[in-house]
């Protein structure tokens, strides 16, 4: 395994993370004015970096094949392909906004897993944005307001460069997440408020299920459901379903319907979550979970068989609730659960997975933790 002196020739400048994020509530509703409910996990990509003094790029990783090496200049939509593009976008994002960004020597030494749901596209975009930030003397990481610009270029490189029409919730998450809390975030306005949030006070914990099933968000699914929620709008005449309600759906045809009521249904969701947590009524969000869950399942359908086993199995052995989290087609499932379930649970999902003939799916707690940040 390549160390970065072995790679580049020289020792990196610096270490930072971005950590992945696990959304509480709030799926498939930030590309529609909506409101989401992430927070940042322990689980962290993690970055070595040294600035270089021409603006070249040259991109690796020890866990993904490929990489790049080449000119700033020559990054654009599409260019370059595959993990790097996410790397090198967001430079090229912040050059676009205006930041006197230049070449850097990258590794990927560590990941959030790839495909899980947990978001490894946005805690590496995250972690290269703090490290460029830090390097090039941005000073935007020092302040909320700073670090949403970073969002900004983060959310940027994802849509224009990869391709990925994807919100803004996950680089938020990643950038903003402070420990013990879930960030409200109002996709609208882009503003953000703190909730709290720590199971383990409540004497709960919140289970994380890696299905193993792998997806992509920059296949042809993805983009559908945008575009189905956004001709919706459109069909009534909104900017977004932001503030439509059930009724308000009744003009729209039976393709656009469900996923339309799943939009607006969420949101009010998210809305019931954040006020039982500020109520310190914690325990009582689990139906909320699944109500979330059977929303993406049926109107959405983004689910799939092992994230509808998961959770109906986590149910069965005694979480409070259970939904899957992420874009879907595969990745991860959530289970909040009473901290002496946690065994009984785990241990339920995966005689369900091993029953059903799929892969043993990897069971760990997680809570919220601190946002992206330099760590040697």
């Amino acid at each position: 395994m390549s160390t970065f002196a072995e790679l580049f020739g020289r020792e990196p400048d610096g270490r930072w993370a971005g950590p992945g994020r696990v959304n509480l509530i709030g799926e498939h509703v930030d590309y529609a004015d909506g409101l989401c409910l992430p927070f940042a996990i322990a689980q962290r990509t993690v970055v070595e970096v040294g600035r270089r003094d021409d603006t070249r790029l040259r991109l690796r990783s020890r866990s993904e094949e490929g990489g790049y090496d080449g000119d700033l200049a020559d990054v654009g939509p599409g260019r370059p392909e595959g993990w790097a593009g996410y790397v090198a976008g967001v430079l090229w994002a912040l050059r676009e906004a205006g930041y006197a960004v230049g070449g850097i020597d990258l590794l990927v030494t560590d990941t959030v897993p790839l495909g899980s749901g947990l978001s490894s596209s946005a805690a590496l975009e995250c972690g290269a944005a703090l490290a460029a930030d830090d390097l090039f003397g941005l000073g935007l990481g020092g302040s909320t307001g700073g670090r949403q610009t970073l969002v900004a270029a983060c959310r940027r490189a994802e849509n224009d460069v990869v391709g990925a029409q994807t919100g803004g919730m996950d680089q938020a998450a990643s950038l903003l997440g402070t420990a013990g809390h879930a960030l409200l975030l109002d996709t609208h306005d882009d503003s953000t408020r703190q909730v709290p949030f720590a199971p383990a006070d409540a004497g709960l914990t919140l289970l994380v299920i890696d299905t193993k099933v792998r997806h992509s968000h920059a296949d042809n699914q993805y983009g559908a459901r945008r575009a189905s929620v956004e001709k919706a709008a459109a069909t009534l005449g909104r900017p977004s379903l932001r503030d439509a309600g059930l009724d308000d759906l009744a003009a729209l045809d039976a393709d656009l319907l469900p996923r339309a009521r799943h939009v607006v249904t969420e949101i009010a969701r998210v809305r019931e979550t954040v006020a039982l947590l500020d109520d310190g009524r914690l325990p009582e969000i689990g139906p909320l979970l699944d109500a979330s869950h059977a929303s993406l399942a049926g109107d959405y359908e983004v689910s799939c068989l092992e994230l509808d086993l998961a959770c109906e199995s986590a149910r069965a052995a005694g979480a409070l609730g259970a939904r899957m989290t992420g874009g879907g087609f595969g990745g991860s499932a959530i289970a909040l659960v009473p901290v002496d379930r946690a065994d009984a649970v785990a241990d339920a999902v995966r005689a369900a997975f091993a029953e059903g003939g799929h892969r043993e799916p990897d069971i760990r707690a997680t809570e919220p933790s601190a946002g992206a940040e330099r760590v040697a």
